[in-house]
């Protein structure tokens, strides 16, 4: 009964859902894209050569993939990939990493509403061998469709926090049915595995563990020139705060917390999570009077003129945090100032950057615990904390380049999930 409800819920909002696109397309255009793929109707020709279907929702799961697209496409040479996305930035990213000159065998769509019809279409023009849901993407009707034509979904990189436990928890047999259907999970943790054992009504000793891909991502080849060049343009002898990945209500919170530490020259990076909201922070700059300039509005082959005599600097820019990383003494991690779960902390460690991070930290509680107890980063607990903390660690080089070195030793010994997710792949789709 659960799925009915839940199927009907979503057929009666199919409707209204072309009013969403249109109200994300008036912010972000490239919504307004595609739309018949979002309902299950492809212009390509049906598929028919042999093909691995990944769902990668937005930008962190699609960077997070790469290592193992790229372990996918050496393992299964006579293989097409299908790389499917939620968000227009997702898929976005999927492009820049895998260029569709340099990677013919790679497809990329946006995955349907999960509606029994689209979900069905979606699978019977594509015909996957193999599917792989990354991390905590449940679809039910589309889970349901790959069980009733033995189509093997696995759920990879399987991450639950226990607040989203409690709320699957109250949904009755639907996402127990659900998990029950998918072939096989791998999980980031073995608190990950007993949440989802527990839901599932399971030991946990059925569920694999395989680490987080986001260790094994290897930065862009040309990240560390890039960000060398960056730091020579915003100033070598000038301290650099990097806010990444910042959520709506945090930038004021960072602002006061920059405004109170008082540190002398110095210079924050502000790169918002979601591109929508570029334009808001750039407004909410220019009410405070604060001197800034936009990452877009200079060129990484020319002097960037007066670049050293902002304060800040928006980074208004897609695909290009660990350039950030690089660039940057100290990185703080956004969305967890507020109650907004975190963002990953992993590539700020993966460029040896000292980092700071807020209370709220859900979504990457394990990664963040970690990442704290190995001495790679630090816990603030409020914007006043922030302040203290940024302007120590800044008078206090030498700590911050011990802890740079802890985040650096900390991401190289987390690595091999990548190995340990073509085992399981390896599994139900053998050469």
């Amino acid at each position: 009964m659960p799925k009915l409800i839940y199927s009907a819920i979503l057929y009666l909002l199919l409707p209204f859902t072309p009013i969403k696109l249109l109200w994300r397309g008036l912010r972000q255009r490239e919504y307004l894209q595609h739309w018949a793929e979002r309902y299950g109707f492809y212009k390509t020709l049906a598929n028919t050569q042999p093909l691995i279907w990944l769902h990668c929702v937005s930008v962190g799961e699609t960077r997070a993939a790469e290592p193992l697209i790229h372990a996918l496409l050496k393992q299964y040479p006579g293989h097409q990939i299908l790389l499917s996305h939620t968000t227009p930035t997702g898929r976005d990213a999927g492009l820049k990493l895998f260029p569709e000159a340099q990677f013919s065998r790679i497809q990329r769509c946006y995955l349907p509403y999960d509606v029994p019809g689209a979900a069905k279409r979606f699978l019977k023009h594509h015909q996957p061998q193999l599917g792989l849901l990354m991390e905590t993407e449940l679809w039910f009707n589309l889970i349901g469709a790959c069980s009733a034509q033995n189509i093997p979904l696995l759920l990879i990189n399987a991450r639950l926090s226990e607040r989203s436990a409690r709320g699957y928890a109250k949904t009755g047999t639907l996402v127990t049915q659900g998990l029950n259907q998918l072939s096989g999970i791998a999980a980031q943790t073995e608190q990950d595995a007993e949440r989802i054992a527990n839901l599932m009504h399971k030991d946990p000793q059925t569920i694999t563990l395989m680490g987080n891909l986001k260790f094994d991502v290897t930065p862009p080849g040309d990240a560390a020139e890039r960000g060398r060049y960056l730091r020579s343009l915003l100033g070598i002898k000038r301290p650099i705060f990097l806010a990444a990945s910042t959520r709506e209500g945090e930038e004021a919170l960072i602002l006061d917390a920059i405004a109170q530490a008082n540190i002398p020259n110095l210079l924050t990076v502000i790169v918002p999570r979601h591109p929508q909201r570029f334009d808001e922070v750039a407004t909410l700059l220019s009410k405070r009077g604060i001197s800034f300039c936009r990452r877009s509005e200079f060129s990484m082959g020319t002097v960037a003129g007066d670049i050293p005599s902002n304060t800040v600097v928006l980074g208004d820019s897609m695909g290009e945090m660990f350039m950030y990383y690089v660039a940057c003494d100290i990185a703080f991690i956004g969305g967890s100032l507020m109650p907004l779960g975190g963002q990953n902390l992993i590539e700020a460690c993966t460029m040896g950057k000292a980092v700071l991070i807020g209370p709220h930290t859900f979504n990457f509680e394990d990664a963040t615990k970690q990442a704290i107890a190995a001495g790679a980063a630090l816990r603030v607990t409020d914007k006043n904390d922030l302040s203290e903390k940024l302007a120590n660690l800044m008078q206090e080089t030498d700590e911050m380049k011990t802890m740079g070195d802890a985040a650096l030793n900390f991401s190289q010994k987390a690595g091999g999930a990548t190995e340990r997710a073509m085992q399981i792949v390896k599994k139900y789709l053998p050469n």
